[in-house]
């Protein structure tokens, strides 16, 4: 209420040429199948899908790693790793929705080139956390993932949320959280563990560093899919011109 100013409620919820009827509701199916019909819609759910496969992978496993590899004691966790996640998630969120704001003046791709290029920027800060010898340089290094991890969420909702018809946010903002939730709550963590103990009878006193190693081409097939997403915004804008 203090910041954000409220908008005029069903500006955009009349059907065209009718100023007073309210378009009708859509049914889950309709909007399933609609949303899966969309190639941009699929594009940045498999995106945000495989960009959360990351972060939950990673997330819950941090903590373990920082302590078991690195030597981290957990009263250092408690304060220090609790500030960069805190600070950097945060910062990272804000950021990223500012320069949504800004560039998407211009043109749509921005939603999409902002994503990938934040998890370009990414990869080498995350290298660097994994295979830092101390805690204090992997924090350090944890500072670039945290905040850059991030960009995609703010872009994909907002999207989405541009892409379909008024009648059918609601449900479309649903299953776009379901498909990227399912993917990376439901797949990352497990994966992460599950590759942890395959690396343990080689690697029993890295196996997890190994395991969050194999992160990383995750985070190019994300890469991919925006940069995929932003040829196919491109398209359209050029279409429409």
């Amino acid at each position: 209420f203090l910041i954000v100013r409220e908008p005029p409620r069903g500006g955009l919820d009349r059907v065209h040429g009718s100023p007073t009827a309210a378009p009708a509701k859509a049914g889950f199916l309709a909007t399933f199948r609609m949303f899966f019909s969309r190639p941009i819609l699929v594009l940045i759910a498999v995106g945000g899908g495989a960009t959360q496969f990351i972060t939950y992978g990673l997330g819950n496993f941090t903590v373990l790693f920082l302590q078991r590899e690195k030597g981290m004691a957990l009263n250092d966790v408690a304060i220090w790793y609790a500030l960069v996640v805190g600070i950097a998630m945060s910062a990272g969120i804000f950021v990223s929705g500012r320069l949504i704001d800004r560039f998407t003046r211009k043109s749509k791709v921005a939603y999409a080139v902002l994503p990938a290029a934040s998890l370009a920027f990414a990869v080498p800060f995350y290298v660097g956390f994994v295979w830092a010898e101390t805690w204090p340089v992997a924090l350090l290094f944890l500072i670039g993932p945290t905040f850059l991890n991030y960009f995609y969420l703010s872009s994909s909702v907002t999207l989405v949320q541009q892409e379909v018809k008024p009648n059918e946010r609601v449900m479309s903002g649903a299953l776009l959280l379901l498909i990227m939730n399912l993917t990376g709550l439901g797949f990352g963590p497990t994966y992460v563990g599950m590759m942890s103990d395959m690396f343990k009878a080689t690697s029993p006193e890295h196996s997890l560093q190994m395991a969050l190693y194999t992160l990383i081409p995750v985070y190019f097939l994300a890469i991919g899919c925006f940069v995929w997403l932003a040829r196919m915004l491109r398209k359209e804008d050029r279409a429409r011109a």
